[in-house]
């Protein structure tokens, strides 16, 4: 296999959940480029049906889907639909999520409940259906979205959001668990540590904080939407086989201080 024709996606199927906007509709864009056929779901359908278009006339085929991650029938439903249609499933990734801003000692009871379960019981319900297909067909890639956030306290200047952090802390324990559960399958789970992208979650911070979040990072800018395919596409793609368990950081040197 030439280096080239293993970073190309071909004639897989891949779902990736949060897919209508985001980062999410930067990784489905990205798997459209180079071939594969993608499947997006979100709790809003109209965002998804307009990638799903734009999709489409990048050549690939395409569906989409309304779907609340912590709704196990919805998350079913995704699952079948997509199977019925493709006959597999390669490639998912775990990208739908919810953050909350607010002191500790001030976090609401049902935003906790919120974040935890989207974040995390999200991810675990579509890990589980798609893997269901995954173990049968002996192979297949999940990829989560974790976060910086995921590695530690985070300044309260820029980022008090107790909820998220552990969250997506919890993200990257599953994905290595997940890794050694399923290795035995030929499936690969893994998880994306992303910095901040200029996304509709982030933009308030941003507005207020983006000095002191440049001061910290050490390329002294925010990710741009290339900066995050080449992550999602290696992740994705045979040029990862031999990678299971890993939580790759794309934050500009952030964490490496």
């Amino acid at each position: 296999m030439s280096i080239l024709d293993m970073f190309k996606l071909e004639g897989k199927t891949t779902i990736v959940t949060g897919g209508g906007r985001g980062l999410g509709a930067i990784i489905a864009k990205t798997y459209a480029e180079v071939g594969a056929n993608v499947v997006v779901c979100s709790r809003k359908l109209d965002a998804c049906l307009e990638m799903r278009d734009t999709l489409k006339n990048m050549g690939v085929d395409s569906l989409a889907f309304e779907c609340d991650v912590v709704n196990p029938d919805d998350v079913k439903r995704v699952v079948k639909e997509t199977y019925d249609h493709f006959g597999a499933i390669d490639i998912l990734v775990n990208n739908s999520g919810a953050s909350w801003g607010a002191p500790v000692e001030e976090m609401p009871f049902d935003a906790w409940n919120k974040v935890m379960n989207v974040n995390v019981t999200g991810t675990f319900l579509m890990s589980q259906e798609v893997g269901k297909v995954m173990i049968k067909q002996k192979q297949g890639k999940i990829i989560n979205i974790s976060s910086i956030a995921a590695f530690g306290g985070t300044n309260p200047a820029y980022l008090d959001a107790i909820g998220y952090n552990a969250s997506k802390s919890a993200v990257s324990t599953f994905t290595k668990d997940l890794a050694v559960k399923w290795g035995k399958y030929n499936i690969n789970v893994n998880a994306i540590a992303p910095g901040f992208f200029p996304t509709k979650m982030t933009r308030g911070i941003l507005d207020e904080k983006a000095e002191k979040i440049l001061e910290d990072t050490p390329l002294n800018r925010l990710g741009s939407d290339d900066d995050l395919k080449g992550a999602a596409l290696f992740l994705a793609s045979p040029a990862s086989d031999y990678v299971t368990g890993d939580v790759l950081l794309v934050d500009g040197g952030m964490k490496a201080k």
